[in-house]
Protein backbone atom coordinates (compact mmCIF):
# COMPACT_ATOMS: atom_id res chain seq x y z
CA UNK A 1 0.00 0.00 0.00
CA UNK A 2 2.71 2.29 0.70
CA UNK A 3 4.25 1.69 -2.38
CA UNK A 4 1.39 2.30 -4.45
CA UNK A 5 1.36 5.42 -2.14
CA UNK A 6 4.29 6.43 -3.48
CA UNK A 7 3.53 5.78 -7.32
CA UNK A 8 0.52 8.03 -6.82
CA UNK A 9 2.37 11.37 -8.26
CA UNK A 10 4.59 9.73 -10.74
CA UNK A 11 1.43 8.14 -12.18
CA UNK A 12 -1.16 11.38 -11.74
CA UNK A 13 1.31 14.05 -13.32
CA UNK A 14 2.08 12.30 -16.57
CA UNK A 15 -1.42 11.76 -16.83
CA UNK A 16 -2.39 15.34 -16.16
CA UNK A 17 -0.15 16.92 -18.47
CA UNK A 18 -1.36 14.37 -21.26
CA UNK A 19 -5.30 14.89 -20.28
CA UNK A 20 -5.07 18.59 -19.95
CA UNK A 21 -8.62 19.03 -19.03
CA UNK A 22 -7.54 22.70 -18.56
CA UNK A 23 -6.38 23.24 -21.80
CA UNK A 24 -9.75 21.22 -23.36
CA UNK A 25 -11.93 24.00 -21.41
CA UNK A 26 -11.98 26.32 -23.86
CA UNK A 27 -13.35 23.58 -26.82
CA UNK A 28 -15.78 22.38 -24.21
CA UNK A 29 -17.74 25.66 -23.44
CA UNK A 30 -17.48 26.22 -27.00
CA UNK A 31 -19.03 23.50 -27.76
CA UNK A 32 -21.56 23.63 -25.20
CA UNK A 33 -22.26 27.26 -25.03
CA UNK A 34 -25.95 26.78 -27.00
CA UNK A 35 -26.39 24.00 -24.46
CA UNK A 36 -29.15 23.85 -21.55
CA UNK A 37 -27.27 23.75 -17.81
CA UNK A 38 -28.42 20.03 -17.81
CA UNK A 39 -27.20 18.89 -21.23
CA UNK A 40 -23.72 20.34 -20.09
CA UNK A 41 -23.95 18.35 -17.34
CA UNK A 42 -24.57 15.25 -19.11
CA UNK A 43 -21.78 16.36 -21.79
CA UNK A 44 -19.63 16.23 -18.66
CA UNK A 45 -20.19 12.89 -17.31
CA UNK A 46 -20.72 11.29 -21.00
CA UNK A 47 -17.32 12.56 -21.79
CA UNK A 48 -15.74 11.33 -18.21
CA UNK A 49 -17.13 7.66 -18.39
CA UNK A 50 -16.57 8.03 -21.92
CA UNK A 51 -13.30 8.74 -20.97
CA UNK A 52 -12.59 6.24 -18.47
CA UNK A 53 -14.50 2.98 -20.43
CA UNK A 54 -12.01 3.75 -23.47
CA UNK A 55 -8.99 4.33 -20.95
CA UNK A 56 -9.62 0.70 -19.15
CA UNK A 57 -10.54 -1.15 -22.53
CA UNK A 58 -7.11 -0.16 -23.68
CA UNK A 59 -5.11 -0.75 -20.47
CA UNK A 60 -6.94 -4.43 -21.02
CA UNK A 61 -7.07 -4.92 -24.49
CA UNK A 62 -4.79 -2.21 -26.31
CA UNK A 63 -1.62 -3.52 -26.81
CA UNK A 64 -2.39 -7.05 -27.69
CA UNK A 65 -4.45 -5.28 -30.15
CA UNK A 66 -2.26 -3.31 -31.44
CA UNK A 67 0.34 -6.08 -31.86
CA UNK A 68 -2.31 -8.06 -33.68
CA UNK A 69 -3.20 -5.42 -35.97
CA UNK A 70 0.26 -4.19 -36.87
CA UNK A 71 -1.37 -0.87 -35.49
CA UNK A 72 1.63 1.56 -33.69
CA UNK A 73 1.69 4.62 -31.56
CA UNK A 74 2.47 6.54 -34.59
CA UNK A 75 -0.77 5.51 -36.29
CA UNK A 76 -2.48 6.39 -33.41
CA UNK A 77 -0.91 9.65 -33.84
CA UNK A 78 -1.47 10.52 -37.27
CA UNK A 79 -4.94 9.31 -36.99
CA UNK A 80 -5.78 11.78 -33.72
CA UNK A 81 -4.35 14.41 -35.75
CA UNK A 82 -6.38 13.98 -38.77
CA UNK A 83 -9.77 13.81 -36.50
CA UNK A 84 -8.44 16.91 -34.62
CA UNK A 85 -7.52 18.64 -37.96
CA UNK A 86 -11.11 18.12 -39.18
CA UNK A 87 -12.84 19.00 -35.84
CA UNK A 88 -11.21 22.16 -35.66
CA UNK A 89 -11.83 22.96 -39.52
CA UNK A 90 -14.94 22.47 -38.62
CA UNK A 91 -15.29 24.51 -35.99
CA UNK A 92 -13.29 27.63 -37.58
CA UNK A 93 -15.61 28.16 -40.92
CA UNK A 94 -19.40 27.10 -39.43
CA UNK A 95 -22.03 29.45 -39.08
CA UNK A 96 -23.82 29.90 -35.38
CA UNK A 97 -25.52 26.54 -36.24
CA UNK A 98 -27.55 24.85 -33.26
CA UNK A 99 -25.41 22.50 -31.85
CA UNK A 100 -25.20 18.77 -31.72
CA UNK A 101 -26.93 16.80 -28.84
CA UNK A 102 -25.84 16.55 -25.62
CA UNK A 103 -25.26 12.60 -25.94
CA UNK A 104 -23.01 12.86 -28.94
CA UNK A 105 -20.64 15.92 -28.13
CA UNK A 106 -19.83 14.12 -24.91
CA UNK A 107 -18.47 11.15 -26.12
CA UNK A 108 -16.90 12.80 -29.41
CA UNK A 109 -14.90 14.98 -29.70
CA UNK A 110 -14.58 15.75 -26.06
CA UNK A 111 -14.20 12.81 -24.46
CA UNK A 112 -12.45 11.06 -27.40
CA UNK A 113 -9.97 11.97 -28.57
CA UNK A 114 -9.42 15.59 -26.96
CA UNK A 115 -9.63 14.41 -23.45
CA UNK A 116 -8.64 10.86 -24.01
CA UNK A 117 -6.23 10.76 -27.16
CA UNK A 118 -3.09 9.16 -28.34
CA UNK A 119 -1.03 10.83 -25.83
CA UNK A 120 -2.94 9.44 -22.66
CA UNK A 121 -3.54 6.21 -24.43
CA UNK A 122 0.72 6.26 -24.76
CA UNK A 123 1.12 7.33 -21.68
CA UNK A 124 -0.67 4.86 -19.70
CA UNK A 125 0.97 1.96 -21.22
CA UNK A 126 4.21 3.12 -20.05
CA UNK A 127 2.95 3.81 -16.42
CA UNK A 128 1.40 0.30 -16.00
CA UNK A 129 4.63 -1.15 -17.66
CA UNK A 130 6.83 0.91 -15.12
CA UNK A 131 4.62 1.18 -12.27
CA UNK A 132 1.62 -1.36 -12.27
CA UNK A 133 -2.07 -1.19 -12.85
CA UNK A 134 -3.17 -0.35 -9.60
CA UNK A 135 -1.33 3.18 -9.16
CA UNK A 136 -2.21 3.73 -12.84
CA UNK A 137 -5.77 3.11 -12.22
CA UNK A 138 -5.77 5.31 -8.95
CA UNK A 139 -4.36 8.07 -11.42
CA UNK A 140 -6.51 7.83 -13.76
CA UNK A 141 -9.83 7.98 -11.95
CA UNK A 142 -8.40 11.14 -9.86
CA UNK A 143 -7.56 12.86 -13.33
CA UNK A 144 -10.91 11.89 -14.73
CA UNK A 145 -12.56 13.28 -11.46
CA UNK A 146 -10.48 16.49 -12.10
CA UNK A 147 -11.96 17.02 -14.93
CA UNK A 148 -15.23 15.98 -14.50
CA UNK A 149 -15.06 19.16 -12.00
CA UNK A 150 -13.38 21.52 -14.39
CA UNK A 151 -16.28 21.04 -16.84
CA UNK A 152 -18.74 21.13 -14.39
CA UNK A 153 -17.56 24.33 -13.14
CA UNK A 154 -17.49 25.92 -16.85
CA UNK A 155 -20.95 27.51 -16.25
CA UNK A 156 -18.79 30.51 -13.72
CA UNK A 157 -16.01 31.13 -16.34
CA UNK A 158 -18.78 31.61 -19.13
CA UNK A 159 -20.57 34.16 -17.36
CA UNK A 160 -17.78 35.43 -16.65
CA UNK A 161 -16.20 36.11 -20.52
CA UNK A 162 -19.73 36.42 -21.97
CA UNK A 163 -20.98 34.68 -24.81
CA UNK A 164 -19.01 36.42 -27.36
CA UNK A 165 -15.81 35.84 -25.51
CA UNK A 166 -16.57 32.73 -25.17
CA UNK A 167 -16.70 32.50 -29.07
CA UNK A 168 -13.97 34.78 -29.58
CA UNK A 169 -11.52 32.22 -27.48
CA UNK A 170 -13.13 28.91 -29.16
CA UNK A 171 -12.05 30.23 -32.88
CA UNK A 172 -8.51 30.89 -31.15
CA UNK A 173 -8.72 27.69 -30.09
CA UNK A 174 -9.77 25.90 -33.03
CA UNK A 175 -7.11 27.58 -34.70
CA UNK A 176 -4.45 26.34 -32.27
CA UNK A 177 -6.11 23.22 -32.63
CA UNK A 178 -5.67 22.39 -35.94
CA UNK A 179 -1.50 23.61 -35.45
CA UNK A 180 -1.80 21.04 -32.66
CA UNK A 181 -3.32 18.24 -35.31
CA UNK A 182 -0.94 19.40 -37.99
CA UNK A 183 1.46 18.53 -35.69
CA UNK A 184 0.68 15.44 -34.30
CA UNK A 185 0.37 14.04 -37.95
CA UNK A 186 4.28 15.82 -38.92
CA UNK A 187 5.20 13.91 -35.71
CA UNK A 188 3.90 10.54 -36.48
CA UNK A 189 5.14 10.65 -40.15
CA UNK A 190 8.36 11.44 -39.22
CA UNK A 191 8.74 8.84 -37.07
CA UNK A 192 7.83 6.69 -39.60
CA UNK A 193 11.40 7.83 -41.68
Amino acid sequence: MLEIIKDLPMTFIPLFVAMDSFGILPIYMSITVNLSDDEKRTVARNSTMAALGICLAFIAVGEAVFRILGITVNDFKIAGGVLLLVLAIMELVKENEPRKKADSVGIVPIGVPLLVGPAVLTTLIVLVDHYGITPTLISLVINLIVAYAVFYCARPIIEFIGKNGVIAISKIVALLLAAIAVMMIRIGIESFF
